[in-house]
């Protein structure tokens, strides 16, 4: 279901050639994440000096954010291949360890989501990253031995949105650490700006910067509703994407100027008309609105918290006098 809200951040299968011919190759085409982005550039140029990996890579943040795309970069910068994969996929230790073993000096693992490794998978992973080989037991009960594999020197480049659920000792092992923060406006409107050139869309500066303020800060949110708004200006328009076209297609989407959605602003007025504005529990809520809880933790609840809409108390979820005034609704207090 969540892939299927415009203002997701989480990607479809289907989304992802698109996407990928719209993701920059080079650190100099990637636009936003100025901080990761500048330090990145100083680590790959010294690795290269030096003729070595560089060292492993943490990115950290919400999804929808560049991370992956930055991987790509390091790879290219660096000339060497990239092997990607997440941590869902590498089921068993073996699994690992193919991986591992076919890949080339220097060269770059990206593992999506990789707070989700198995714990067995880790451990293996634990040698692999700080001595560069594999310790792989033969055989069981007394006649089990162990064996040492070496690997070519490489790179992992670890991307998660949950930085706390990975266990410390992975954590530990990584040299550099990247948080990747929500873009602004003008950074999506960039965005936008270089996705239109390359997609052959027309365009004008009031649209791409009001497409901008609706993407709730995130790059593919940004880059899917430009396709969306492309779609409207063909049919109701002239093939070319002016203010108006914008707006309309924006208001039929039903995001609003704060890139809220429907149930967005169904879980806000339910907690302020049945609730009083709060506090109220997310299982109360989740009922009240007819949703299932994880949906409304992991889909809606992220991005509301991140604007100042929604606070989370120990009481429970209480709503902010600014979603108050953003609904058109008079705060208590001011009543």
């Amino acid at each position: 279901m969540d892939n299927e809200r415009i203002t997701s951040a989480n990607i479809s299968p289907g989304e992802l050639r698109q996407e990928t011919n719209l993701r920059p190759q080079r650190l100099e085409d990637y636009i936003g994440q100025h901080s990761a982005k500048d330090n990145l550039k100083v680590f790959i140029e010294a690795a290269k000096l030096r003729g070595e990996p560089l060292d492993h890579v943490l990115f950290y943040g919400p999804p929808g954010l560049g991370k992956t795309t930055m991987a790509g970069i390091i790879a290219n910068e660096l000339g060497v291949d990239i092997k990607i994969t997440s941590g869902p996929a590498i089921d068993r230790a073996g699994d690992l360890a193919a991986i591992l073993t076919n890949l080339n000096e220097n060269d770059v693992l990206f593992i999506d989501e990789i707070h989700r490794l198995n714990r067995s998978v880790e451990e293996v992973l634990y040698s692999a990253m700080e001595d560069f080989a594999l310790d792989i037991i033969i055989g069981k009960g007394p006649s089990a031995r162990s064996i040492r594999l070496d690997l070519s020197k490489f790179t992992l480049i670890g991307a998660t949105t949950r930085a706390g659920s990975l266990s410390a000792p992975l954590r530990d092992r990584f040299g550099v650490l990247s948080k990747f923060e929500l873009y602004t406006d003008e950074e999506l409107a960039e965005i936008i700006r270089r996705s239109a050139k390359i997609l052959g869309i027309d365009a004008d500066d009031e649209s791409i910067l009001e497409m901008a303020k609706r993407s709730r800060g995130t790059p593919r949110v940004a880059n899917r509703i430009l396709k969306r708004i492309r779609d409207f200006s063909q049919v109701k328009g002239n093939g070319t994407i002016d203010k108006a076209v914008t707006i309309e297609g924006l208001d039929a989407l039903g995001i609003d100027c704060m890139g809220l959605e429907r149930l967005d602003r169904e879980i806000l007025l339910a907690i302020i008309q049945r609730f009083n504005g709060g506090p109220v529990g997310i299982d109360t809520i989740a009922a009240s609105i007819g949703e299932e809880r994880v949906t409304i933790e992991e889909a809606y609840e992220p991005y509301l918290l991140q604007i100042g809409f929604l606070s989370r108390t120990p009481k429970g979820r209480t709503v902010t006098n600014l979603a108050y005034k953003h609904l058109g609704i008079t705060p208590p207090e001011e009543e």
